[in-house]
């Protein structure tokens, strides 16, 4: 028992690591559009890893999909379509205000709207009980959080070097109210994706009792939403490449590299899902109290590392430095109470 939580835990750590640092690769892909580098990365993390992990982790998982329940299968397909333009947010969002910026405030609104809106709609009664108390002191905590770190790119967007400090990061910058829309926006459709999941579990029960593990029957929902995912997502960069006259670029120069970068994204992002998937069942009732709040705060501070450490607020005033670490702060608190919602 003991070394399944151990494994447990260092995985949901392993998943955060690599949520937090999938995006590292936009900044060395300037060269490309916004939308060339999102389709490789949403192609990659979307349709190709899903589809080999189910090869070849359960072969047979192709079939169950054709058999199981077809109102479950709808709705995963449906709520992964729409998570898809939450996608797009987020994408969108780190090319605006950078990656530290970006993940802080995604990671800090969909992990509050995330707990709440699946109770609201799921289960509301427990908003009276304990669970609920602990998701609202959270959110309050949060919303703190999120106002600190919102006041330090707002001196930082106000510093003339701002510019400078992107380097080669693929999209173009944005005024910090319009990036605070697409992460609130990305926040609430990520709350979609996860009463999605829950409402598909009947994919996932009928693999498990067709002789499939409880992490095998879950890809089943993965490898669903994640394809509804990549219909929106595909479909706007599409329109943006045909718009942008943006698809000569994958044939340009230094191409095989770009799609290389692209092609870890997607490789870093869809690898931390099922990194994940495979800790849950190793942590059993302890997955929400141990395992989430792990990985959260894992890709909370390293995307936070990783935006320092290329010297995305080098030119920023010391008082914008005080604001953003005292933000963080706050939301690593938030998200320890948001675990104790479990109890």
């Amino acid at each position: 028992m003991g070394s399944a939580l151990t494994a447990g835990a260092l995985l949901a750590v392993l998943s955060g690591v690599m949520n937090g640092v999938f995006t590292l690769p936009m900044r060395f892909l300037g060269r490309w559009a916004w939308e060339n580098v999102w389709a490789v990365f949403i192609t990659g993390a979307c349709l190709l890893l899903p589809a080999a992990i189910l090869a070849l982790t359960a072969p047979s998982s192709w079939t169950l999909l054709t058999q199981s329940p077809t109102h479950a299968v709808l709705i995963a397909l449906g709520t992964g379509f729409a998570w898809g333009f939450g996608a797009i947010m987020f994408g969108q969002s780190v090319s605006a205000i950078g990656i530290s910026l970006a993940n802080t405030f995604v990671l800090a609104v969909s992990s509050a709207l995330g707990s709440l809106i699946p109770m609201l709609a799921l289960t509301p009664e427990k908003l009276h009980q304990h669970a609920g108390h602990a998701i609202l002191l959270g959110i309050a905590i949060e919303i703190a959080g999120i106002i600190l770190c919102g006041r330090a790119g707002m001196i930082r967007e106000r510093t003339a070097a701002t510019k400078s400090d992107r380097g080669d990061l693929v999209g173009k910058a944005r005024p910090m109210a319009i990036a605070l829309l697409l992460v609130c926006g990305s926040g609430v459709l990520s709350a979609v994706f996860n009463i999605g999941f829950a409402l598909s579990a009947p994919i996932a029960t009928f693999g498990q009792q067709n002789g499939l593990t409880q992490f095998q029957g879950n890809n089943l929902i993965w490898v669903l939403m994640l394809g509804g995912g990549a219909v929106s997502n595909l479909g706007f960069c599409t329109y943006l490449l045909i718009t942008n006259r943006t698809a000569a670029k994958f044939s340009q120069p230094g191409a095989p590299r770009l799609l290389g970068l692209g092609l870890l994204m997607a490789l870093l992002w869809g690898g931390s899902i099922f990194v994940y998937g495979a800790a849950a069942p190793r942590l059993g009732a302890l997955g929400a109290s141990i395992g989430w709040p792990l990985s959260l705060a894992t890709g909370l501070l390293v995307a936070n590392a990783v935006g320092i450490g290329l010297g995305e607020w080098k030119h920023a005033p010391r008082i914008a430095h005080t604001f953003m670490y005292s933000g963080i702060a706050v939301l690593l608190i938030a998200i320890l109470v948001l675990s104790r919602a479990s109890y």
